[in-house]
């Protein structure tokens, strides 16, 4: 059968090969934030364990409301806030605000697990990153913390050494952040490889909004409101029995 009526095709444009140097950014922004990037992550729960114990996560629902506070009320969000000023006096030049926010955002971490977790995951990241992708001001940046670098610090710090946009930052970190969680939550509770994804996959829309929020605040918008949460990563400390170190 034929017809005359004009097919309705949009036009297919061709995409824009990134240039050298946005192919690099992207090659080593998906490097320092792949799992298999040797920070450690694996070990931490971030409070997860305990409230798997607790009765609080049991399947995958519970495991995604809990997730979505952590992120929009809790330590996801101020970290995308420390990690977006951090990046911010870095492409700035302005060290004194570097060591302000760095010395801060080790200061916010509301348990000793916790804090554990942070500062040897931005440890592992700096010394990695350091170590296989040096960068000329690097020590410096380094020195002007003058102190422990917590993980967003680090990935902040990194990235704005080597000229990798804020943004993709951003998304990129709280991308690896939720997966880990996901990750440990699926071998706590535990939850098949299909109810991971779809808990990954239904945080989505929360991670972009996070992350636009993070990148939009001032450090006076620090704040948290997920009491559970903390309460689960400080019960941690003294489990009886765990899987994790956080």
């Amino acid at each position: 059968m034929t017809t005359n009526r004009q097919a309705d095709l949009t036009p297919v444009v061709e995409p824009v090969a990134l240039s050298a140097d946005e192919g690099a950014a992207l090659y080593r922004l998906m490097t320092w934030l792949s799992p298999a990037f040797p920070v450690g992550a694996f070990s931490y729960s971030s409070g997860i364990e305990w409230a798997v114990e607790a009765g609080d996560i049991t399947d995958a629902a519970t495991l995604q409301n809990w997730l979505s506070s952590m992120l929009t009320d809790g330590a996801g969000f101020c970290d995308g806030v420390f990690l977006a000023h951090v990046h911010r006096a870095v492409m700035a030049g302005d060290d004194a605000a570097l060591r302000e926010v760095a010395e801060l955002a080790s200061a916010f971490v509301a348990s000793k697990e916790r804090q554990l977790e942070t500062t040897s995951q931005g440890r592992a990241f700096i010394e990695i990153a350091r170590s296989a992708w040096n960068h000329d001001g690097l020590e410096h940046l380094i020195a002007a913390c003058d102190g422990a670098i917590v993980y967003p610090t680090a990935v902040g710090l990194v990235s704005a050494a080597h000229r990798i946009p804020l943004a993709a930052t951003m998304h990129g970190f709280f991308h690896a952040l939720t997966s880990n969680w996901i990750s440990a939550g699926a071998r706590l509770v535990p939850l098949g490889q299909t109810d991971s994804q779809r808990v990954l996959a239904a945080l989505e829309p929360v991670v972009v909004a996070t992350g636009k929020r993070a990148m939009e605040a001032s450090l006076d918008d620090l704040g948290g409101a997920t009491f559970r949460a903390d309460i689960a990563a400080m019960r941690h400390e003294t489990q009886y029995t765990r899987l994790f170190r956080s």
